[in-house]
């Protein structure tokens, strides 16, 4: 079984778990607040994220791409590789068709990486989907990272790995990437540009999981 249909199906990325985090996240950090979902990109972008589509957290289509936005790791034989980097566009396709494309480029820029590479915005899903790992229990997340294997990508090329040498401990490695996600978010919710996410070939010494996507 490849390794991203394990994580779809009872790894961090599990479709019957991780969506309740995601939830959780955008209902820490829009509550009940109508969020644009469509605005326009920023100067060169090659996105048609522009058409002011509102959504707030009763809206059924938002709960769709909790669930769904992560499926496209299904089949992939890694997270942060070639083919795990493309897992968005299966559910930003569905989103596109069945609600049209602003839907479709919600969903497919929960991937900080992508928005980057097509000069895109991270969408609000984004800034939902990377506290979803601050606010999932370390024990559960550790338990399910081990049981796919998961961990051995997620820590690969880990920052922490390379300041401390050697392997770290998982759980010390995870306090520093809640650390980081919270920070990230933090800084950028409010729309501001990401100077902070690498492109692909800048990404050799920089912490690279799968959950940061």
């Amino acid at each position: 079984m490849k390794l991203g249909t394990k994580s779809v199906l009872y790894g961090y990325h599990c479709v019957a778990i991780h969506w309740i985090f995601v939830a959780f996240g955008w209902w820490r950090l829009y509550g009940f607040r109508a969020v644009l979902v469509g605005h326009k990109p920023p100067s060169g972008a090659v996105a048609s994220y522009r058409a002011a589509v509102w959504t707030m957290m009763l809206d059924p289509r938002l709960w769709l791409a909790f669930v769904i936005h992560d499926l496209g790791y299904w089949g992939k034989p890694n997270m942060d590789g070639p083919e795990g980097e493309t897992h968005p566009y299966w559910a930003a396709k569905v989103m596109e068709r069945l609600f049209g494309v602003p839907w479709g480029e919600f969903t497919k820029y929960h991937s900080r990486f992508l928005a980057k590479k097509e000069h895109a915005r991270p969408s609000p899903l984004c800034f939902a989907d990377k506290l979803a790992i601050v606010y999932m229990p370390s024990w559960l997340y550790l338990i399910m990272i081990h049981a796919t294997g998961e961990v051995k990508e997620y820590m690969q090329n880990a920052t922490v790995m390379i300041e401390r040498g050697g392997h770290p401990d998982a759980r010390a490695w995870l306090r520093d990437v809640k650390a980081y996600a919270r920070a990230w978010v933090n800084q950028y919710k409010d729309g501001r540009t990401d100077t902070t996410t690498p492109l692909k070939s800048e990404r050799a010494t920089v912490s690279d999981t799968g959950v940061w996507k």
